[in-house]
């Protein structure tokens, strides 16, 4: 059976996005369906475990991914999403759920060999406790904190505190918060302090992402590198995106620094496009020298 660098595991999403002028658009979205191309792009050898109606075809079109490194994970319902974007730069915005999909259970996880999972979630509720636990007795298990965070709450999405995060953050080797996310766990709007915090808390690593920089900690060293998009068209799926590639970069034996370097020029290349990242790794390096 083939041997997996990362498998990214979580819900895919039916997305309606209305940007600040009124224009919509439909895309499939999910943090899923972002982080598997950066991932995949960075060289990782990558399967993606989806959570989606398995009648929902236009889900697994959007992946492209040979079909032996896919799977459709049986829902109810494909989450849907809206999001009403209320600038320029999308950092205001409203977003809801009219429909969730089913938690994912330690029993749908496909037993492929891989070095590391992600959770690449959205909601609470996506993944139970039990989850957690089984795939940390697997292997490498790296989250975005996200899908512990935001609860949808008849339809409305709102943020709260872990209740048990002192209990499931040590199980993570690898966690990704954005700047509000961090704060709401640790109280700290400090990053660099937030990200000590989180570290102290058993996390062994940390990337924080924020609209100007990315940073990263291992409890020890700490990078930061700027964003440097020349546009915002494509400002969904930063988070994703970023985590994505420096997940896969970790897995191929980079350094934090050098992840952490990949990983904020691939998000500041993909911003400028709508949609999940479709470069190249070889895209990214001269985006890199273009711009840093």
């Amino acid at each position: 059976m083939k041997q997996y660098d990362l498998m990214i595991l979580g819900p895919a999403t039916r997305d309606v996005n209305i940007d600040y002028t009124g224009e919509e658009s439909r895309i499939v979205g999910g943090a899923v369906t972002f982080c598997t191309p950066a991932a995949a792009a960075a060289g990782a050898s990558v399967f993606a475990a989806i959570k989606a109606n398995p009648e929902d075809g236009e889900v697994l079109r959007a992946f492209r991914l040979p079909e032996e490194d896919r799977v459709i994970l049986p829902s109810r319902y494909t989450t849907e999403m809206r999001n009403e974007y209320f600038s320029a730069d999308r950092e205001r915005r409203r977003a809801s759920c009219p429909r969730q999909s089913d938690p994912i259970l330690p029993e749908e996880v496909p037993q492929v060999p891989r070095a590391m999972t992600h959770l690449a979630g959205l909601l609470y509720g996506d993944f139970p406790g039990v989850l957690i636990e089984s795939l940390k007795a697997q292997g490498k298990l790296t989250a975005d904190i996200q899908g512990f965070l935001r609860c949808n709450e008849d339809g409305k999405l709102v943020f709260h505190d872990w209740a048990e995060k002192r209990k499931y953050l040590p199980y993570f080797d690898i966690l990704k918060t954005d700047a509000a996310e961090a704060e709401i766990l640790t109280g700290l709007s400090d990053r660099a302090a937030a990200a000590r915090q989180l570290t102290a808390w058993g996390v062994p690593e940390v990337l924080i992402s924020y609209n100007t920089e990315m940073l990263a900690f291992d409890g020890t060293h700490m990078e930061v590198f700027p964003v440097r998009s020349r546009s915002l068209a494509g400002r969904t799926g930063r988070g994703d995106t970023v985590f994505g590639s420096y997940i896969a970069m970790r897995c191929l034996g980079a350094d934090l620094k050098e992840a952490l370097r990949y990983a904020t020029a691939c998000v500041s290349l993909k911003m400028e496009t709508p949609g999940p990242f479709a470069g190249t790794r070889e895209d990214v390096e001269a985006y890199y020298r273009l711009l840093y």
